[in-house]
């Protein structure tokens, strides 16, 4: 789970990551907002008009959804519990609503907050990606730093001064956390040495295996 105030750089970061670790599977949005330029229906984000949203609302299709300057986004409950199914590991790009929705339905869920190295680089990033009036930057930053203090219900922290870098402190928290115990099938173990352990003493004492 990544979060991120607007302009930090998550989504950059999180494509980065799905396509450097095996095995990791970006879940898919809904949003009742236009497309970028340079984005497209399907890839980034699942666009769908308002009564659309409502109608997957009222059929309980989301796993989370909330509203964002504006818009709405929603997180479908199918395809994630899909990939979940099949033991894949499902990265979700969400805000801190969604994300806060999520921790109360998956206790084995791991929360990223990312941080922007300050506010004037965040209002740099936003001024540079283009596409919002002076006045949207000006009610995106402000959210920011409302949003900033909810970084205490993450796990982790990444600061995006240098993509680089947070990107192998994602990655860092990424494999760490798919050989914890806790997530490990531990049969193996029990076959490979446990098990094995209990044959050697059985010989040992001249019993049946």
């Amino acid at each position: 789970m990544v979060s991120a105030p607007s302009g930090a750089g998550k989504t950059t970061l999180c494509k980065e990551l799905v396509a450097l670790i095996p095995g990791l599977r970006h879940s898919i949005s809904y949003t009742t907002r236009k497309p970028r330029p340079g984005e497209a229906h399907g890839r980034e984000y699942f666009y769908v008009d308002e009564q659309q949203f409502q109608d997957m609302i009222a059929r309980n299709e989301f796993a989370e959804w909330a509203p964002v300057y504006g818009h709405l986004y929603g997180t479908p409950r199918a395809a994630l519990t899909a990939m979940m199914d099949k033991g894949t590991d499902v990265l979700l790009e969400i805000d801190t609503q969604g994300a806060m929705q999520i921790k109360k339905k998956f206790e084995d869920a791991v929360y990223i907050y990312i941080m922007p190295p300050s506010i004037e680089a965040l209002r740099a990033r936003l001024v540079q990606r283009g596409g919002d009036s002076p006045e949207e930057i000006q009610r995106r930053l402000q959210k920011a730093r409302e949003e900033l203090w909810s970084y205490r219900e993450y796990y982790y922290i990444v600061r995006n001064d240098e993509m680089g870098q947070a990107i192998k402190e994602l990655q860092a928290v990424v494999l760490a956390e798919r050989i914890k115990t806790k997530r490990l099938d531990l049969h193996w173990l029990e076959e490979n040495f446990i098990r094995d352990k209990e044959a050697i003493q059985k010989s040992s004492e001249g019993l049946p295996q």
